[in-house]
C-alpha cells in the first residue's frame, strides 16, 4: 500500500470543503470537528477564507451581515440534524448555504427506505429545496454534497475514525433481540450467522458509512484490498466493503495491493484494559482528562506557562492545550516518538527537545543527566513563559512536554504500575502452569 498517499488522504477529504469556505460562517458537529482538529485545525478553514467557525447547535446563528453558511456534519440529513440546520438558518439571513455530510447518498436512500435505483442524488436535491425554503427564497443558492471527513490522522501511519467510536460488535443479547423478530424456523443459531439485513437500521447505516469511508481511502491510493475478518461484526463490515458498488470497479484496475484485517473489539479487550507500561502516549491518553467533545485527544493544563498559581479560580482561565500539533516538523517527530518509542526513550526525547528549543531562544537552561522527572520537564517549560515570541514559536513542543510532565506526576500512575506488575505476575503464573 502506498504510505505517502495514505498519509495525505485525511487532508484531501477536506479539500472539497475548503473550496466552498470562502466568506462563509462554518457550522460543524463534534465528530467532524475532531477530524479537523487532527488534520490542521481551525487555521485550515480560516486560511481558506472562513469568517467564523461555530458548533452545530440550535442556539447558534450566522449573526449580522453573513450571507453564506457552510454546514459540515457526520450524520444523515434528517431528524435532529435537519432540525438544527433549520433552526440556525431561521435565526440568520443566509442567501447561500452549502451542506457537507460524511454519509454518502446511497446510505441516505437506505435511511429514507428507498430501494429503487434512482438517477442522480434525489435526496440531496430535495434537501437543497428545503434549504432554500428555510432561507425564505427559492431563488437563493443551496448545495448538498458528500465528503468523507471522518479520518483523524494521529500520525502518518495511524489514522483513527472518531465518528465510529461507538460502533461496538454484536453480543449474545443482540442475537436474542434479532431472533425475537424472526419466525422460529428462521432464527439464527449464532452471531456468525447474522446477515446485514437482520441488524437494526441504525447499525446498518453505521456499517455502510464505514465501508464507504474505507472505499474512499482505497480509491484515493488506487489500491485493491484483500479483507480478513475476526468476529461476527468484522465479517459484516468486510462483506459490506467487498460488495460496495464502487469497490468492485476499483479492484479490477487498481495497481496497488493491501491487506486489511477487521477485528471485533470484544476479541481485543486486552488492548483496552491492559496496562502495557512501555508507551508514554498510552499513559497520557489514559490519565489526562479528555478534550471536551473529543474521543482521541486530551486536555493539557497550560497554567505552567503563566505566573499564576493553581487555585480553584485559575482552573478555567486558560484554554487547555492538546496533543494534536501541526506547527513544525520537530513537533510532529516528537509526537511520533511518543507514540512508538518505549516510555523511557520518549521521555528522554521530550527533555532533549525542550533543551534544544530553549537553546535556540538563548534561555538560561541547565542540562541535567540521569532520570527525567516531571519537575525537571516543568522547569524547562517555565523558562519560556517570559517570552511571548518563544511561547508562540515552540508552543507545540511545550504542550507535548507539559502532557508528559503532567502524566508522570499524575496520582493514578502508581496504580497503573501496580496493575502492570499484577498482570505480568498473572502471565508468569499461567505460563508456568501450562508448561510441561
Amino acid at each position: 500500500m502506498p504510505t505517502e498517499g495514505f498519509a495525505c488522504f485525511p487532508r484531501q477529504t477536506w479539500e472539497k470543503v475548503l473550496s466552498k469556505i470562502n466568506k462563509a460562517v462554518v457550522f460543524m458537529d463534534d465528530r467532524c470537528m475532531e477530524s479537523l482538529h487532527w488534520t490542521g485545525g481551525a487555521s485550515l478553514l480560516f486560511d481558506a477564507g472562513a469568517r467564523n467557525i461555530k458548533l452545530l447547535s440550535s442556539f447558534e446563528s450566522g449573526g449580522e451581515n453573513a450571507p453564506k453558511a457552510v454546514f459540515v456534519v457526520s450524520t444523515v440529513l434528517k431528524g435532529r440534524t435537519a432540525d438544527i440546520i433549520k433552526d440556525i438558518i431561521s435565526l440568520s439571513s443566509f442567501q447561500y448555504c452549502v451542506v457537507f455530510t460524511s454519509v454518502p447518498h446511497s446510505v441516505h436512500l437506505l435511511a429514507n427506505n428507498v430501494t429503487a435505483d434512482l438517477e442522480g442524488n434525489p435526496v440531496f436535491e430535495q434537501f437543497e429545496e428545503k434549504l432554500c425554503e428555510w432561507m425564505g427564497d427559492m431563488n437563493y443558492t443551496a448545495e448538498v454534497m458528500h465528503a468523507p471527513v471522518v479520518f483523524a490522522p494521529l500520525s502518518q501511519h495511524l489514522h483513527l475514525l472518531p465518528a465510529f467510536s461507538d460502533l461496538f460488535p454484536l453480543l449474545d443479547v443482540d442475537l436474542e433481540t434479532i431472533n425475537k423478530k424472526k419466525p422460529e424456523k428462521r432464527r439464527f443459531g449464532s452471531l456468525m450467522d447474522v446477515d446485514m439485513h437482520s441488524v437494526p437500521p441504525e447499525l446498518q447505516i453505521q456499517i455502510k458509512c464505514l465501508a464507504s469511508a474505507l472505499n474512499s481511502l482505497f480509491e484515493f491510493i488506487n489500491t485493491r484490498e484483500e479483507s480478513f475478518s475476526v468476529g461476527p461484526m468484522s465479517r459484516l463490515i468486510a462483506g459490506e466493503l467487498a460488495s460496495h458498488p464502487q469497490a468492485k470497479n476499483r479492484r479490477k484496475a487498481a495497481p496497488n495491493k493491501a491487506s486489511i484485517v477487521f477485528v471485533d473489539r470484544t476479541l481485543d479487550l486486552t488492548g483496552a484494559v491492559g496496562h502495557h507500561g512501555d508507551n508514554l502516549a498510552e499513559k497520557i491518553l489514559s490519565v489526562l482528562p479528555q478534550l471536551p467533545g473529543h474521543v482521541t485527544d486530551v486536555q493539557v493544563d497550560m497554567l505552567e506557562l503563566t505566573h499564576l498559581k493553581h487555585t480553584a479560580d485559575t482552573q478555567s482561565i486558560l484554554a487547555p492545550g492538546c496533543l494534536a500539533q501541526n506547527q513544525s516538523a520537530t513537533t510532529r517527530l516528537l509526537w511520533e516518538t511518543m507514540l512508538v518509542a518505549k516510555q523511557k526513550e520518549a521521555v528522554m526525547e521530550v527533555r532533549r527537545q525542550l533543551v534544544e528549543e530553549a537553546s535556540k531562544e538563548n534561555l538560561p537552561i541547565k542540562m541535567s543527566l540521569g532520570r527525567v522527572t516531571a519537575e525537571q520537564l516543568c522547569s524547562y517549560v517555565q523558562l519560556f513563559r517570559d517570552s511571548w515570541a518563544a511561547l508562540e514559536s515552540h508552543s507545540g513542543v511545550l504542550q507535548l512536554g507539559l502532557a508528559a510532565a503532567q502524566t508522570l506526576r499524575h496520582p493514578t500512575l502508581s496504580r497503573w504500575d501496580a496493575c502492570l506488575a499484577f498482570e505480568r505476575l498473572l502471565l508468569q503464573v499461567s505460563q508456568s502452569r501450562s508448561s510441561p
